[in-house]
């Protein structure tokens, strides 16, 4: 039976939810850290960025194997079962942090076509791709990846007044990092994946325009059929949900500013019609944009 690595073992009761752990292949196996459980199968109430340093191994994930080496990085969502094994001098720099407990600039790093094939899509068809999808950086790229994961960890070792807003800011910086390097990957099932990436980036940013689901799979090199399962398999949504979901976020900043009129707002954010902007508006957030406005923020 696989271990629950508790993000309260890592971060403490009441600490803020990013850090880091530096693991060696100790002689014997002896663990790294207190709580090391790297040869173990485990999963996390928390997400990991993993970054292999130098070594070899093999990683199982979900009970498949995949081998690891100097250069690969990845990130293992919550509760996903895994565990390192055949260990050969492999060092790792685990990169711990919770999404659900963090303000993270979601939505701009979205922009990033990287963030969302590294971040959100490479999790998903690690298996489909035999891991051939992973980020591979080289040796001056790892480099700046571990001096911003050693930043992390002495910054949450040290814990100093302030230190949750550089710590977020090391993250941000660090996924920003990543995914600038994963976007430039000319293997072939990165791009797949940095096709979708450059979709979801684009509809971060035209969420306004008058999109079809043909004009969705031609930016994603996609069939229909293909956009709406890999898509779904990525998200958990539809690409028109995906949309929508956007379009009401950005309503709800207009309605919080209390501006613009209903009407307004609607064709700011691309629903176009008023009524079509409450129903769907209602659907998602289960209030009225109204009522929203007057003070009952979801």
């Amino acid at each position: 039976m696989a271990l629950l690595a508790q993000g309260i073992d890592y971060f403490g009761r009441d600490g803020f939810p990013v850090t880091a752990r530096r693991v060696r292949t100790e002689p014997g196996g002896k663990p790294s850290h207190a709580h090391d459980v790297t040869q173990i199968d485990h999963y996390h109430d928390f997400c990991e960025l993993a970054l292999v340093l130098g070594g070899r191994g093999r990683h199982v994930l979900e009970g498949e194997s995949f081998p690891v080496s100097a250069g690969n990085v990845f990130v293992v969502q919550g509760r996903q079962v895994h565990c390192f094994r055949d260990r050969v001098d492999l060092v790792l720099v685990n990169v711990m942090y919770d999404p659900l407990r963090l303000p993270l600039p979601s939505g701009l790093l979205r922009r990033l076509p990287g963030y969302s094939a590294l971040f959100m899509l490479e999790p998903t068809f690690r298996s489909a791709h035999r891991f051939s999808s992973r980020l591979q950086l080289d040796r001056e790229d790892l480099g700046a990846a571990e001096a911003l994961a050693e930043r992390i960890e002495r910054e949450s070792a040290g814990a100093q007044p302030g230190h949750e807003a550089v710590l977020l800011g090391l993250l941000v910086e660090l996924m920003a990092f990543l995914s600038r390097r994963y976007g430039e990957s000319d293997v072939r099932e990165s791009r797949a994946l940095l096709e979708m990436g450059k979709l979801i980036s684009t509809l971060e940013q035209r969420f306004d325009e008058p999109w079809t689901l043909e004009q969705m799979a031609k930016l994603a090199r996609l069939s229909r059929t293909s956009l709406l399962r890999v898509f779904r398999q990525a998200t958990g949504k539809s690409p028109v949900d995906y949309l929508i979901g956007l379009r009401v976020e950005a309503a709800k900043r207009f309605l919080r500013q209390g501006d613009l009129t209903m009407t307004e707002i609607a064709h700011e954010t691309g629903f176009g019609d008023s009524n079509y902007f409450a129903r769907q508006f209602r659907v998602v957030t289960g209030t009225t944009p109204t009522a929203y406005r007057r003070g009952g923020r979801v």
